[in-house]
Parts: structure tokens; sequence; C-alpha cells
């Protein structure tokens, strides 16, 4: 029978142990739910706010040799679970209904591969658990429907109000390319589409989600300023490639969503470093280093840095992005790394208190 006063030693050492994809302690996260003898060895249940799925084993073998660095050598196993919580918005912005978290994923400038981050994000995210959408809100160039394997496929409406979301890969989508013919261009003015894309939002039943995400538009305009002060965000995901332009733009990003108190959850370097499909070398093509020292000059984290791989553009562009296509690549667990440091950098921010308080109504007497 294992003593009470281990059982303790170990909950006080669990409590202090960080989580890398939170970046604070279980006790800070209030995560530690339990620990329970079981026979000869401990049971902790520990709760986390992101998805889990397929974080059980290399979080219990971390667990196991931080306890037995500090002479807790008792056998423990894991008992872990998701608890995925809406999180504050924008003060004059209340959450979207039963969605509880919207990401953005935005780029100061076009060409860094932010759209192929959104949908391997959404799709990670899904693997790992969670419910999951993606509002596709490029209106100008529309690129999920190709990447989602729904080039052709169209909504359909139950009330004739509200827009059925089409289904693929396990996540709901919707995308102002499921509406217009793909040859199509879209010649209209900010105003225009930004009325577009609320309604795409709003009159989309998405039904409950712990995650949208919502694929920006690039740019610092007064479309993605308008949208980033009309669509109640959680977190902004910035992402940019190592050269310097890119970077330069990526810093105008996130001023854009400080500017409109949307906080930014992280930076993800993308065509971080290319390695050769036939002698494997390693090379550095964009520079190396932007992301992390952006990251660390404004005070976010780097939540990944993402190969330059040629199959990961032949897998978007067949409509099986590198998370469906090959999960257990290297190209692919870069992206799930990436995912479970954004949903813990959103688990660690304040949680939507607004439910909580009473509704005070004025009257005249």
């Amino acid at each position: 029978m294992i003593p009470d006063s281990t059982i303790s030693s170990v909950r006080a050492a669990l409590e202090a142990y960080t989580d890398p994809y939170l970046g604070e302690t279980l006790g800070a996260a209030q995560a530690l739910r339990e620990v329970r003898a079981v026979g000869e060895g401990l049971v902790a249940r520990i709760a986390l706010g992101f998805p889990v799925g397929g974080y059980q084993a290399p979080l219990q073998a971390a667990l196991t040799e931080y306890l037995g660095s500090r002479g807790l050598t008792v056998p423990l196993a894991l008992e872990l679970e998701a608890n995925i919580r809406a999180h504050a918005v924008q003060r004059n912005l209340k959450p979207l209904g039963e969605i509880s978290n919207v990401v953005a994923v935005a780029s100061g400038k076009g060409g860094v591969g932010k759209s192929t981050v959104a949908v391997n994000l959404a799709l990670a995210w899904a693997k790992q658990g969670a419910r999951v959408g993606l509002l596709d809100a490029d209106i100008y160039g529309p690129s999920q429907p190709l990447m989602l394997g729904l080039t052709g496929q169209r909504p359909t409406t139950q009330d004739g109000k509200h827009l059925q979301p089409l289904t693929s890969h396990g996540i709901l989508a919707m995308s102002i390319g499921f509406l217009i013919d793909e040859q199509q261009p879209m010649v209209w003015r900010g105003p225009m589409v930004t009325q577009a894309l609320t309604q795409l939002l709003s009159e989309t039943q998405w039904g409950k989600l712990d995650y949208l995400v919502v694929d920006m538009p690039p740019g610092t305009g007064d479309i993605q300023l308008t949208l980033a002060q009309r669509v109640p965000v959680a977190g902004a995901v910035i992402v940019t490639t190592p050269q310097d332009i890119a970077l330069a733009d990526a810093r105008k990003g996130l001023k854009m969503f400080e500017k409109v108190s949307v906080p930014v959850l992280g930076i993800v370097e993308n065509m971080s470093i290319h390695v050769c499909s036939n002698c494997g070398h390693s090379e550095h093509i964009f520079g190396s280093g932007g992301g992390a020292r952006m990251a660390e000059q404004y005070g976010v984290r780097l939540l990944g840095e993402l190969p330059l791989d040629a199959r990961i553009r032949e897998e978007a562009d067949g409509g099986r992005p590198t998370v469906v296509a090959d999960p257990a690549s290297a190209r692919a667990q870069a992206y799930f790394d990436m995912a479970r440091r954004t949903g813990g950098a959103l688990a660690a921010r304040a949680r939507d208190r607004s439910s909580v308080f009473p509704k005070i109504v004025i009257e005249e007497s």
C-alpha cells in the first residue's frame, strides 16, 4: 500500500511540472484533477485545455522521467482528458453561440502559406479530438475548396436562411468558393466583402464547435481591420516566412490585432527549412531564426517552424492536406506539434466569464 505522504509528494511534484504546450505548470492551469493509489502504483487524472489525442504516451513518459529525477519512482499511470473552454474575446463583442473559440490565421502578405497552415491546423485539431470548423475568409482568393477536396460542391439549406457547411476529413467548412464559379473573379469593394464574410459566418449552421479556424485574407488593410473588429476572436496566429521582407509585413499584422485588442497567440514560421528528398541535406533557403526573433521581440510564442517540402504542396493541391495524407510523416508531425502549441497558448489565456455574470436590466419606474 502506498503511503499518503508519497501520494502528497507526487501530487506536489506534478503540480510543479511545466507542460511544454501550456507554457505553465499543471498547478497554475488547475489541470491536475486527482492523484490516487491503484494497486502498487498511482493514477494521475489530468485535464488539459487543448485537444489531447496522441499526447498521452509522450506526456506519461515525460512525467515518469520528471518524477524519477526527483526521487519519486512509484509507477504512474495517466488518465488524460481535454477540457476545452471558451476564452475571452474583444470587449465589445460576444462569443458566437455554440462556437467556443474563433482563431484567426493571418499574414501580413500573401504567398507565405497561410491557407496551408490554416487547413492543417484545423485538421490537426480535429485528429487530436476537437470539434472544428474552417471558415475561408479570403473572399478574393478562396483556396480551401481545393485544399479540402470540395471543389464544385455546393452547400444546402434546410430553412432557406441558413447554410449547411460542407464536411471534409472530419471538419466543417464554409467558403465563398462554394457559392460561385471557381473561374469567376470577385470584383467587389471592401464593404461588399465584409458583408459577405459576416453572412458566411453568421448564416452557417456550425453547431457546437471547440474551434472555428478563420483563414483570413492576406494584408492589413481596411477589410482585415473591419473583420477583426466585427468577428469575436479568441486569438490570432501570425504566419510568416523567415526572410526579412515577410517578417516586416508580419509585424504589421501583429500590430493590427493589437489595435483591435485581439491577443496574438504566437508566430508560425512557414517554409523554415528544406530537406532534400534525394540526399537528405537540410538548408534554410529563406534564412533562419526570423520567426524566433520576432516572437521574442513582441513577447509572443513561436508556435512552430514548418518545413518547405514539395509534398506539402502536392497534398494540399490534391485535396488531402499533409496531416490527412501522411499523418505519421515528419512533416505532418510538425503540424500536429504546432496545433498543440496553439491550443496550449489559447488555453493559457483568460476564459470567457460572461455566462456566469447576471444580466442587469435597467427599467424606468
